[in-house]
This record gives C-alpha cells, structure tokens and sequence, in this order.
C-alpha cells in the first residue's frame, strides 16, 4: 500500500512538472504568462522586439511597512497600506536590494521567474525611444481613463499595452501616492546607496527618469529574457 502511494505521488509530481514545462515551451507574448512559484496569471506584451509583463510583478510575502526587508531567502514585499488585496490589484512594492536578491549586476533575474529579468536602465531606454521619447511615451504607457489612476490622467491611451498602473510608493514617511504615481525599478546602479528608476505621474506629462534610495518600495516589472 505504502509502496503503491509513493508511486502515485511521483506520479503526481512528474505530470505536474511536465505541465509546467509544457505551458513554458508553448508560451507566446501576449499570452498570459503563469508564474509558477505561486499559480500567479501575468499578461504580456510584445512592444517593438521586447517582451514585458503587462502587470506589475506580485511575488513575495507580505511583511508590515515599519519592517525593513532582510537578505532572509525568503522573497518580501510591501503592500500598500499593508492590505494584500490592493496587492492584488496593483502588485508588490519592493526594495531594490531585495528585488535584485541582493545581487548588483544588471539585468540579473532577480526575483522574476525564469526565463524573465529585471529591466536595465539601457532597456527601459529602449522602451521609451520606441514609443516616441520620454516626453510622450507616458501616453502611451498608462492604463487609459481614472479606474486607477486619478483625475485627470490626461492623454493616456495605452496605445502600447504596457498598462502601467499607479501602484504608489513606499518610504520612510510610509505609503503615498496610490493612484497617483506609478515607479518603476531598473536593475541598474546610479551608486552604493542609489539605483535608476522611471516614473509616470497622473498630472505631469512624460516618463520621468531619475535615481532613487535602493530602500524605497518601488513597483517592479519583468521582462523576457
């Protein structure tokens, strides 16, 4: 009997890892992408020859905003206003140490699943270049009308599919800016304490580019490999 049920649990397991690997052979951008450290659906992108996860990246356990993330083998985030359920809605916020599981080099995979990285600064370039320039890209990168972005949102389109979301921010002075600002991890230094990041505004025109303090809870997005 005991021998008959480990053989069921192999089983099991192997037709499991078989689907997995299965749905990673046969993934297409723009098909949803199943993340399956955890069962989580991604839609995707293909804007010029890159592909992007069209939702921000939800990864990771929830700990309390007034905790630091630690190098604990254990993926952490932060959740706006410490409520899993906008999480759900606009993902995970996340340290830059943290989401590169405190490596330093650029375009590591980080905590995306496999076969995806973390964006460098060169590659978000190329992203905003593609869609006409910092100074208009944000049109086309923001999720259109005030679902979750604030009055007034002026412009935005989507006309790219990207669907950024205003997933705010985390910081010494605790949460701000949901529905206002949407922040964007690159894997690239600007120095020891400081990293690049992109951001788009619900009242500002363009894509911001500027370096952060890597202890900032930032949105984070994946691109394929």
């Amino acid at each position: 009997m005991k021998k008959n049920y480990l053989i069921a649990i192999i089983l099991l397991a192997f037709s499991v890892y078989m689907g997995c690997k299965k749905d990673d052979e046969n993934f297409s951008c723009g098909d949803t992408f199943i993340d399956h450290r955890d069962g989580q659906n991604y839609n995707t992108v293909l804007i010029s020859d890159q592909c992007w996860m069209a939702e921000n990246l939800n990864i990771g356990t929830m700990i309390n905003g007034t905790d630091e993330m630690t190098n604990n083998g254990v993926i952490e985030k932060y959740c706006y206003e410490n409520e899993p359920a906008i999480c759900e809605i606009y993902g995970g916020l996340y340290q830059w140490n943290e989401m590169m599981e405190y490596d330093t080099i650029a375009g590591v995979q980080g905590i995306c699943p496999s076969g995806w990285h973390l964006p460098t600064d060169g590659e978000w370039t190329i992203l905003t270049d593609f869609l006409g320039g910092k100074f208009i890209a944000d049109e086309k990168m923001k999720e259109a009308g005030t679902a979750h972005w604030k009055t007034p949102n002026a412009g935005a389109n989507n006309e790219s599919g990207f669907t950024a979301l205003p997933g705010g921010y985390h910081d010494i002075l605790g949460f701000r800016a949901l529905g206002k600002s949407g922040k964007f991890w690159s894997s690239s230094e600007y120095n020891t304490s400081g990293a690049w990041l992109w951001g788009l505004n619900y009242l500002l025109d363009g894509v911001s580019h500027m370096d952060n303090l890597k202890n900032k809870g930032i949105s984070v997005r994946c691109l394929q490999d």
